[in-house]
């Protein structure tokens, strides 16, 4: 059987120069194509609920979906590092509510977990840490707080985030995700704290990148926000493919007499 990736791996990796991959994964199909593709890391993101669900925001994602996908792509992978999102209102309740949360994501196949925050979350993650769970932070854009930062942007100043990205390494984290950080701050925060950082339209020079599975293969061709690069047109694949099977099926094309018993 494989080896599982830890976070020991990842860290190392980053501390010899090399780049980290993050996807996200959230049923059997995407989890095993990544871990195929040689990925270092899983995220079960919560953007579930807008790439799945049909919602307009993460808000709605409720726990019992992130657990759901969370086990699926554990029980799928055999080498991946496997992180599950802690989704909005799952851990800003209380600690205790909180820390049994993340142990729930846990006992669901998740490796650590990742929530969103700078300071103020310093103290959960610190409790965390002592529990035994590992935690990735989540900096920048922070996408369930989208109804204080009033839309996709980000407002901290510099000095701010990195305030809040020293405090996060000094809680316990063990990587942050920069999101939508300008490449110039990424790069400082990544230079002067101990942990790796995983950007996300922040620059080339954090320690690695992350990507929405379905944002990175071209699924939606109405969503263009200026981090993404699509590597493949999924979209405009499919349709064809799903137009052409439409017409064979109504010219009588298929089945053909080798697609029959």
């Amino acid at each position: 059987m494989p080896k599982r990736t830890t976070i020991r791996d990842i860290q190392a990796k980053a501390n010899d120069g090399q780049k980290l991959s993050m996807v996200t994964a959230y049923d059997a199909f995407s989890a095993k194509l990544i871990e195929q593709a040689g990925i270092d890391i899983a995220l079960v993101g919560d953007s579930v609920g807008t790439t799945l669900q049909g919602r307009p925001d993460t808000l709605g994602v409720e726990i019992e979906h992130m657990l759901y996908h969370t086990e699926i792509v554990a029980r799928s992978t055999e080498r991946i590092l496997v992180i599950g999102d802690m989704p909005f209102g799952s851990y800003q309740v209380n600690e205790d509510e909180a820390v049994r949360n993340a142990v729930a994501f846990m006992k669901a196949g998740a490796h650590a977990v990742k929530l969103e925050g700078g300071a103020s979350v310093m103290p959960l993650i610190e409790r965390m840490s002592d529990a035994g769970i590992p935690v990735m932070g989540h900096l920048g854009f922070t996408p369930q707080s989208v109804n204080i930062t009033s839309g996709p942007r980000v407002n901290k100043a510099r000095d701010e985030l990195m305030e809040d990205a020293e405090s996060l390494a000094d809680a316990g984290v063990f990587a942050i995700v920069l999101e939508m950080v300008p490449a110039k701050i990424a790069q400082e925060i990544t230079s002067a704290i101990g942990v790796p950082t995983i950007g996300i339209g922040a620059g080339a020079h954090t320690n690695g990148q992350v990507l929405v599975f379905h944002d990175m293969l071209g699924f939606d061709p109405d969503f263009n926000p200026k981090f993404l690069k699509r590597f493949m047109d999924f979209h405009g694949q499919a349709l064809d493919a799903l137009k052409k099977y439409k017409e064979e099926v109504e010219n009588g094309q298929f089945p053909n007499e080798s697609q029959s018993y």
